[in-house]
């Protein structure tokens, strides 16, 4: 195949090898990333886009949030039942859309790998952009990089690839080796929330943010709460290993209770896979947003993080 389209980019955007950002828990914030992300990475002659991470890392949210309005072949919310739009494209259809979404993974259920890649092509070659889900699993097969790659673990890495790389399987391992540190980390501040709630009447909203292997809630005065008996009550939550787990549309199960979480699948099944919990035992204060932080991190103390890709082997 001729693939004179992957030199149709500015050749500036070649200096970008890949940027990372904290990969936010909950729909409404991977929301506003994704839309942040593509006004600041995507152009409109980006016609392979690739999308890579584990279950319930949230790729379909970010791409929700990346290509609002589209329609997924394959998401959280069910299966689409019908045939998927691009294997019905024909390059004379002036009403056939001009982005196509694939899920790889459920696509090789029912289609062979050939099939696939000749899908892709044809659009790619007629001006439509295609969105691969699971990227990695069809990156040999069709041949060539993707233009941009959006792969979610506990960070969000952004990489617009050149024949030097990075390649598909080097960015999965990254996601993967850190994706258990951010779902340790939802279910820690989920249940930490759970205790502010439940033993303090803490009720008025509290806002999220991130840190390394960890989590941030942020209130807007000081709390009147010792941070050495939240982190008790937690771990004791943990010590239990009680089974979490979705219990309805923006609700999660913690062993006999139930709260509100809007990236319900992005947390570990039991709370004894929480690993070395522990809670920052001073608030820490924002002079700007003058905002008082609970800082709970989880797992180990070094980093493990974007250092770990590989490009080229001599």
């Amino acid at each position: 195949m001729q693939t004179s389209f992957l030199n149709s980019n500015p050749s500036h955007f070649e200096t970008l090898l890949y940027s990372t950002y904290y990969a936010p828990r909950g729909r409404p914030r991977l929301y506003t990333l994704g839309s942040l992300l593509a006004n600041r990475y995507l152009v409109p002659t980006d016609l392979l886009i690739g999308v890579i991470g584990g279950e319930g890392s949230g790729k379909s949210t970010l791409i929700k949030g990346l290509f609002p309005g589209l329609e997924l072949t394959n998401d959280d919310d069910g299966v689409n039942l019908r045939v998927t739009p691009i294997y019905d494209f024909h390059p004379d259809n002036y009403f056939a859309p001009h982005t196509f979404h694939l899920d790889i993974r459920y696509e090789l259920a029912f289609k062979q790998p050939f099939e696939i890649v000749e899908a892709v092509n044809r659009a790619i070659e007629n001006g439509r952009r295609v969105v691969i889900e699971h990227f990695d699993l069809i990156y040999k097969q069709l041949g060539y990089n993707a233009q941009i790659i959006f792969a979610i673990g506990e960070e969000l890495l952004v990489a617009r690839p050149t024949v030097f790389g990075p390649f598909p399987a080097e960015i999965k391992k990254h996601v993967e080796k850190t994706a258990i540190y951010r779902k340790m980390a939802h279910s820690a501040e989920d249940i930490t929330s759970y205790v502010l709630a439940s033993d303090y009447n803490y009720t008025r909203r509290v806002l999220h943010s991130d840190v390394k292997h960890g989590f941030v809630i942020k209130f807007p005065e000081m709390p009147e709460i010792n941070i050495r008996d939240i982190e008790e009550k937690v771990k004791a939550i943990i010590a239990r290993n009680v089974p979490i787990g979705v219990a309805g549309k923006d609700k999660i199960s913690v062993g006999d209770w139930q709260m509100f979480c809007t990236g319900s699948r992005t947390h570990v099944t039991t709370s004894g896979q929480i690993e070395n919990f522990r809670l920052w035992q001073e608030y820490v204060y924002d002079p700007i947003w003058k905002e008082y932080l609970l800082v709970g991190m989880v797992g180990p103390h070094k980093g493990a993080g974007i250092e770990g890709i590989s490009y080229f082997s001599e």
